[in-house]
Parts: C-alpha cells; sequence; structure tokens
C-alpha cells in the first residue's frame, strides 16, 4: 500500500480537539472574579501603606518596620499559597478549578481589611 493513500484519500491527519466542559467557561469567570477582587483590595492595601510609609518618612518617623512587615506578610502569604498550588490533591484539579480554589482562599483577608479601610465592614 501506498504511504500517502491516506493523505490522498483523506486530508493529512488532524488530531481531534479536546472540547471544553460545559462548566468550564463559569468556573473561569468565577475564577477571573475572585482574583480581579483579591488584585484590586491588595492594590489597594499597597497603595495606603505607601501612603503611610510616606507620610510617616515626610513626619522623620521610621517607616522600615512598618513597609517590611507590609510586604514580608503578602510575600509570605503568597509562599503559602504557591506551596498549596504544588500540593498533590491540588495539581489533580483542572487548571481553573484550582485558579477559583486558590482564589478562594487568597480573597476573604485583603478584601476584609479594603472594606475595613473603606469603613465598610
Amino acid at each position: 500500500m501506498n504511504p500517502t493513500t491516506y493523505a490522498t484519500l483523506y486530508g493529512p491527519y488532524r488530531p481531534p480537539r479536546p472540547r471544553p466542559r460545559p462548566g468550564q467557561a463559569v468556573v473561569i469567570g468565577l475564577a477571573a472574579a475572585v482574583w480581579g477582587m483579591t488584585l484590586a483590595s491588595l492594590a489597594l492595601l499597597t497603595l495606603v501603606v505607601g501612603m503611610a510609609a510616606l507620610w510617616g518618612a515626610a513626619d522623620g518617623a521610621p517607616v522600615r518596620d512598618f513597609v517590611l512587615t507590609y510586604f514580608g506578610t503578602v510575600l509570605g502569604a503568597a509562599a503559602a499559597l504557591g506551596a498549596l498550588a504544588f500540593a498533590p490533591g491540588v495539581r489533580r484539579l483542572a487548571p481553573a478549578s484550582r485558579l477559583l480554589l486558590l482564589g478562594a482562599l487568597a480573597c476573604p483577608v485583603p478584601a476584609l481589611y479594603a472594606f475595613r479601610i473603606y469603613g465598610i465592614a
């Protein structure tokens, strides 16, 4: 048999595309919303800490410990989320579900502090 017969009759081989699961778009949307809220509240907190550090430095107060404590806390939380992302049980999840889970774990603390800054909670 001629090796090009299949390609001549049916065209070149194209593997089938994996179809997205029915609820995957919803999970991706929820993960984007949760991470958007997390990053927005974290940006607000960073802005407030930066403004407080700038005002303190202009007044002559030592602000190094204040800023290092804040960024140490943020980096520690990021390291904990990174370690959790590579845990075996979490690694078995689909990527969209993994993002939603990690976003749901990361969201409450910065959002609570951002709401407290605004006086909502």
